[in-house]
């Protein structure tokens, strides 16, 4: 499958300009986190992830959350540059999300990353809103990855029908 890369605007990156392995670099922007009427997150403390075909992944420090809301899940994936992820589940007064994210327990994070050590990425889909600095973000298409999509950032991404072998 030929990849028709888009062109970036001024302000813009292209996924297909970040590395692979990823790079984590600091974030400065405000991400407010609501779901079920509840602020799960409102931080300036981000860390992102950027790979190649990927929108950004934004790793947020476990402290930011409200206390309470995050539940280890019994899930764990491997990722051959980052380390063995431990799952959460946010729990909230009548709803739980199971699986909604991921974190990188001290000791189980690549020393290549020592930044997202105790940082919670989350799937933006099942959550009710994310916002970076007022932008609402929209999910990386499909289930598996974690991107978040901003007017900043132009693919196209990885993530939907027919990109698997990208």
């Amino acid at each position: 499958m030929r990849i028709t890369r888009e062109t970036p605007g001024p302000g813009q990156e292209s996924v297909w300009d970040y590395p692979r392995p990823p790079r984590a670099e600091r974030d400065a922007r405000r991400c407010v986190i609501t779901h079920a009427g509840t602020v799960v997150v409102n931080t300036d403390d981000l860390v992102r992830v950027l790979e190649t075909s990927h929108p950004p992944t934004f790793y947020l420090p476990r402290t930011a959350f409200a206390d309470g809301v995050l539940r280890p899940a019994t899930r764990r994936t491997v990722c051959e540059w980052k380390g063995t992820a431990r799952y959460v589940d946010l729990v909230l007064p009548g709803t739980t999300l199971d699986d909604v994210g991921w974190w990188y327990p001290e000791g189980d994070v690549s020393a290549t990353y020592p930044e997202l050590a105790d940082r919670v990425a989350l799937y933006p889909a099942p959550l009710d809103e994310i916002t970076l600095d007022g932008e609402r973000v929209v999910p990386q298409p499909g289930g598996f990855y974690g991107g978040w999509i901003t007017q900043d950032v132009v693919g196209p991404f990885k993530g939907g029908p027919g990109s698997w072998g990208w």
